[in-house]
């Protein structure tokens, strides 16, 4: 969905809504660490969230890690305005659960999901259906899926 789209759809009193106070869509912001946090990326969590921020204001912005994260990329991304979420399962369900339900609550207009995983295809998809933009954030060129490219409204390649 591009942003004349969200506009109009602002203007028609829109589906779940934007921020009243700043008519800025409300941007939840999901980040698959173990896919993107890479040496072979060399990604900036700031980088990835001002992506989101390029679509809205940011209501939500996790990063999701799994039991083997540093104590020091916690604190790192906690320092930079990220809810750290470590769960001992599998981040990728981990994530595709909390976003849907962020979808259905209609508590976001934009779900972005920063991943090289084709996992979250579905996600991005379910959100369309239920009239909330969606944007896919690649890690970089090498690390791009044309699946979650394809299947989002719009798609961020880091470092492009």
């Amino acid at each position: 969905m591009g942003r004349l789209d969200r506009l109009v759809r602002a203007l028609r009193g829109g589906a779940g809504g934007s921020d009243r106070r700043t008519g800025a869509d409300r941007v939840g912001l999901f980040v698959d660490g173990p896919n993107v946090l890479r040496e072979e990326f060399d990604v900036d969590l700031d980088d990835v969230r001002a992506a989101a921020a390029a679509a809205g204001r940011p209501a939500v912005v996790r990063l999701y890690l799994d039991e083997g994260a540093s104590p020091g990329l916690v604190r790192a991304a906690e320092a930079r305005g990220y809810e750290v979420v470590v769960t001992s399962g599998d981040v990728d369900v981990r994530l595709a659960v909390d976003a849907t339900e962020f979808v259905v609550d209609g508590a976001i207009d934009t779900l972005a999901v920063a991943s090289r995983d084709t996992d979250f295809k579905p996600v991005l998809e379910l959100a369309a259906r239920r009239g909330v933009g969606t944007l896919a954030i690649a890690p970089g060129t090498h690390g791009r899926s044309d699946a979650l490219r394809n299947a989002a409204h719009d798609a961020v390649t880091l470092g492009e």
